[in-house]
């Protein structure tokens, strides 16, 4: 991002971008606790007027996602069952819809293990090798992008990240430790407007699709 401040605390219309995701999922009805993982070494969380929300409890963050999620699923564990749903979000994905999480939740009620928002591929997808050259086009009738928040059952999401951690696996989402634990993960289509802020342009992407839903 090429920012002097971790991306989650650039601004987008006079407030954070962790402040904007934070109070999408906190408007919704059926989410009634939320754990955010911060790093030791943060220095504008406690600055933020939202940290001190009666519903947002503060664990720390680890080396990567899967450790930082495994600390916020263990920071829970007094106040939740084994069958509970939990929803693991990016701080930096502030476009969340309430319909999209609506759907998550109707599509997965009654589903033993969860799953995921996400989109399937719409572009022409191609394999290359590392020197960027073209090895084959990647049939794109099932694939999907992975989006959050991700659904499943608190003890077995447990189970697969404290799996995952001691193994030393590097799963790049929740879903990734739950197929290796061998779990049916289940996706569930949402919208493509719940982008991931990663480089400067989607941050006006971003306020521009926040400000439809004014």
């Amino acid at each position: 991002m090429n920012s002097e401040i971790p991306k989650q605390y650039l601004q987008i219309a006079g407030r954070s971008i962790l402040e904007h995701t934070l109070q999408r999922l906190l408007s919704h009805p059926q989410i009634q606790l939320i754990c955010v993982a911060i790093s030791s070494t943060d220095q504008w969380w406690q600055q933020l007027a939202i940290a001190k929300h009666p519903k947002i409890i503060v664990t720390n963050g680890g080396m990567e996602r899967r450790h930082s999620v495994l600390n916020a699923l263990l920071a829970l564990q007094e106040v939740i069952n084994a069958n509970d749903w939990v929803l693991v979000h990016d701080a930096v994905r502030p476009c969340i819809r309430s319909q999209d999480i609506d759907q998550l939740f109707q599509t997965l009620q009654y589903h033993p293990v969860g799953g995921l928002l996400g989109v399937m591929a719409k572009d022409t997808m191609k394999r290359a090798d590392v020197n960027n050259v073209i090895q084959f086009t990647v049939p794109r009738a099932s694939l999907w992008h992975a989006y959050t928040p991700q659904m499943f059952r608190y003890n077995l999401l447990q189970q697969a990240l404290q799996h995952a951690v001691t193994q030393g696996w590097t799963v790049t989402d929740e879903a990734e430790a739950m197929e290796r634990a061998g779990h049916k993960v289940q996706m569930v289509e949402g919208h493509a407007d719940n982008i991931k802020i990663t480089c400067p342009e989607d941050i006006g992407l971003a306020e521009f699709f926040m400000a439809q839903f004014v």
